[in-house]
């Protein structure tokens, strides 16, 4: 057979077909036969892997419940071992983990049966005991610090807590404790809150600006707050009780432990030194079981607030007793407590009445026997009236109208605390006074009437409410309407329309309109035709602005040629300084010389001198030394005059330079025999001022003492200490200055007097100049009685020397 006929074609492969127990399968069936077959055996494997499985799981579960079983039966047994021992845990077993609580706790010890309560510290703890334990669990979990505490139920019962922490797990155990710790722990815990009570004590009277000590059985000081301490220069307590430091004398603590051992305790008032004052202290000591506890109150302030308040009463009765007003107190029993001489003198009563203190009632009756109350219809009911104003609350005032035809007002003020006070006012002289009041302002209108000075009165708003006359007359202005006066405008517009320059009107109306809050006085002139007028505008109360204006044309003219010859003066005045300045300057150089040759012929180096030449030279030494000192002045008041001269200021010690002033003069007054005291206060010590002005102007006043006090008499020179500065004085009793001459006593060159020496009358000018430097002042009184007294009053500071500081 040939090849071709032996191998069948494809169609023919897949065509054919598969008998399967006698059934044809085709290809396709037999693949999606093969799928099932394989899907249900993978069925049973699983099946038969599950069963076993669970078999397998139950056994587990089994075992585990027998173990959960075996743990919870020990859990039950620990916690009853640990309730049978008084013991509770709770255990964290970590940070963020609910905690578990193991075992109970006494419910008799105040902790709560219920373990879902047993976190809430506050409400079975004690507040201290709550906080210390929550700080405590808080440092345990977080920086695993352990602790152990004894802590206080609400009831007091104590319980120690512990904690630690194990592994990852922290841990708090709650125990009671037996009776002997619990009595000890209950110990520790009153001794604690006594400490801490006895500090805080000890802290609190630390505080206390009042001093307090403790002392033992022996009477020796064991503490002292720091108040006593203070008082007595000590540091603290300790060095206190060491140095046995005590705040009060001997004699003021024997009096204190004689109190103590017979009364067991002391109260009492005592005085001592604490910082160089003189303190009185309320002092209460008393004793107790360690000894004795005392405290010291202060009472310095009371005492002289007490003493200041009865001076002040003091002074207010006299006060009241200068008064011209009628015044009576009644205390709160109606007696009479005060009253001033204007009382007696009003009523006329009698004194040795009033210092019995009569109540108001028989004060009252006392009056109407005498005449002096005004009469009443209903006395009883009257008087009933008076004595309401005890009662009364608010000040009430009446008018008493006396039959001796004077008028009485009447002010009943009540006092708070009971009491009366009575205030007379006689009115008989103010009626008058009101009477005469009104006649005087019509009398002073007509003098306004004829007065050659125009006066006009504006209100607020500008409406004319006063004018004379002469005031229409010098404007020239019509009648004025009494009803409807006119406004300061109307009479610029006037004023206007004739043609006259209204510049210093506007000006009045600015200022009589304005609303300055100050409102000044102000002065000017202005010309009316031919007239110069001279205007003043005077602000007044109420708003109101008066104006003046006076005719001085002539006065203008005068004050003119016044002016060009005081032109005149001065310019001679100028030539004259600069003569004397010339001369001065020119007289040093030869005086300078004399001088000089004459010290050097004193001094005997060219030749032996007589008694005679002696003499001579002597005289010219004194003249020169004069004459010197003329010069001086005379250049010293030059200088001052061209602003040339300037002071060193410095610290000056005022009663040396007293002394030294005295001792320069003290030749010229020792040959007069007079006697200089001076009389320093102990206040003044120093003042800034430039010493050898200062020094200057001590030697000028006292020499013009010891040229004009008489022979024998005495001089003194002061100095007291002022508000501001100080004061010298210096007080002679010569012959006085004239009133006349006190004028012109300090101006230069002027000799007139009785004096002994006949200077150049420079020496107070001087003074005046220097003075006047150091922006002080100088002045005298004097008198032919009572002699002379200059008095120079210093500045502490001179004020442009203080901004120069500043």
């Amino acid at each position: 057979m040939s090849a071709q006929a032996q191998t069948p074609s494809v169609n023919e492969t897949a065509e054919s077909s598969l008998n399967l127990f006698g059934i044809p399968l085709h290809a396709l069936e037999i693949t999606q036969f093969s799928m099932l077959a394989g899907a249900m055996i993978a069925a049973m494997t699983s099946a038969l892997w599950l069963i076993r499985e669970r078999g397998r799981t139950s056994n587990q579960n089994t075992a585990l419940r027998a173990k959960v079983g075996n743990l919870t039966s020990r859990l039950n047994q620990l916690e009853a071992l640990a309730a049978a021992e008084g013991q509770q845990a709770v255990i964290w077993s970590s940070n963020d983990s609910k905690p578990t609580i193991v075992g109970s706790l006494d419910a008799s010890s105040g902790a709560p049966a219920s373990h879902a309560h047993v976190l809430a510290f506050g409400r079975w703890l004690e507040s201290r005991s709550a906080t210390i334990l929550e700080h405590s669990i808080e440092d345990l979990r977080q920086n695993a610090k352990p602790f152990c505490e004894i802590i206080q139920t609400n009831n007091g019962t104590p319980i120690e807590v512990s904690g630690r922490t194990s592994g990852s797990s922290a841990i708090v155990r709650f125990c009671d404790l037996s009776k002997e710790r619990k009595a000890s722990a209950q110990l520790s815990i009153s001794h604690e809150r006594v400490v801490n009570t006895l500090e805080t004590l000890q802290k609190l009277m630390d505080e206390l600006n009042m001093p307090i000590w403790l002392r033992d059985k022996q009477g020796n000081l064991s503490w002292v707050n720091e108040s006593y301490a203070k008082s007595v220069d000590c540091a603290d307590s300790t060095a206190v009780v060491g140095s046995k430091a005590e705040l009060f004398g001997t004699q003021a603590l024997k009096s204190i432990v004689d109190a103590r051992e017979s009364a067991n305790k002391f109260a009492g008032t005592v005085s001592t030194v604490v910082g160089g004052d003189r303190m009185v202290f309320d002092v209460v000591e008393a004793n107790g079981s360690y000894g004795s506890a005392g405290i010291g109150i202060d009472r310095t302030d009371a005492e002289a607030a007490r003493n200041e308040l009865k001076k002040t009463i003091r002074s207010h009765e006299e006060t009241l007793d200068e008064l011209t007003t009628a015044v009576a107190m009644f205390d709160e029993n109606q007696k009479l407590r005060f009253h001033n001489l204007a009382f007696e003198n009003l009523w006329g009563l009698d004194a040795a009445f009033l210092e019995q203190a009569p109540n108001i009632t028989m004060f009252l009756d006392r009056m109407r026997t005498e005449g002096k109350l005004p009469e009443q219809p209903e006395w009883r009911r009257w008087k009933d009236e008076l004595l309401s104003a005890f009662r009364a609350t608010e000040p009430s005032e009446d008018w008493w109208h006396l039959t001796d035809g004077r008028t009485v007002r009447v002010i009943s003020n009540p006092h708070p605390k009971g009491g009366l006070t009575w205030v007379f006012e006689n009115l008989t002289e103010r009626m008058d006074l009101e009477s005469r009041f009104k006649t005087m302002v019509r009398v002073q209108g007509d003098t306004l009437n004829h007065l050659a000075e125009g006066v006009a009165v504006f209100k607020g708003d500008g409406r004319l409410q006063l004018a004379n006359p002469i005031f229409r007359d010098l404007w020239s202005l019509a009648d004025f309407d009494d009803e409807n006066p006119p406004h300061i405008g109307d009479i610029a517009r006037q004023i206007a329309e004739r043609g006259d320059d209204v510049t210093a009107w506007e000006e009045f109306a600015g200022i009589v309109t304005g609303f300055d809050d100050e409102r000044a006085s102000d002065v000017g002139r202005v010309n009316v035709g031919d007239k110069m007028l001279s205007w003043m505008v005077v602000p007044l109360p109420n708003g109101q602005t008066m104006i003046t204006f006076l005719d001085i044309t002539a006065a203008d003219q005068i004050e003119k040629a016044l002016r060009d010859r005081n032109e005149a003066l001065e310019r001679t005045a100028h030539l004259k300084n600069r003569f004397i300045q010339h001369v001065s300057y020119e007289l040093r150089s030869p005086l300078t010389s004399i001088m000089g040759f004459t010290e050097l012929i004193a001094m005997e180096h060219i030749g032996k001198l007589n008694e005679k030449q002696r003499e001579y030279v002597g005289h010219i030494e004194q003249s020169s030394l004069a004459l010197l000192s003329t010069t001086d002045d005379i250049l010293d008041l030059a200088s001052v005059d061209a602003g040339f001269i300037e002071l060193s200021f410095e610290k000056v010690a005022i009663a040396s330079t007293m002394r030294e002033a005295a001792a320069s003069l003290k030749d010229q007054f020792d040959a007069h025999k007079i006697d200089l005291v001076l009389r320093i206060s102990p206040e003044a010590d120093t003042i800034v001022a430039d010493a050898e002005r200062l020094k200057q102007v001590m030697h000028n006043v006292l020499a013009n003492a010891a040229d004009f006090a008489p022979e024998g008499s005495t001089v003194t020179f002061t100095c007291e200490k002022v508000e501001s500065g100080v004061v010298f004085k210096v007080r002679d009793k010569g012959p006085g200055i004239e009133a006349e001459a006190l004028k012109t006593v300090f101006e230069r060159f002027q000799t007139e007097g009785g004096g002994r020496n006949r200077g150049a009358g420079l020496g107070l000018a001087i003074v005046k100049s220097f003075v006047d430097l150091h922006e002080g002042e100088v002045s005298i009184e004097s008198s032919p009685s009572r002699g002379t007294e200059v008095i120079l009053k210093f500045p502490d500071v001179p004020p442009r020397v203080s901004v120069a500081a500043e």
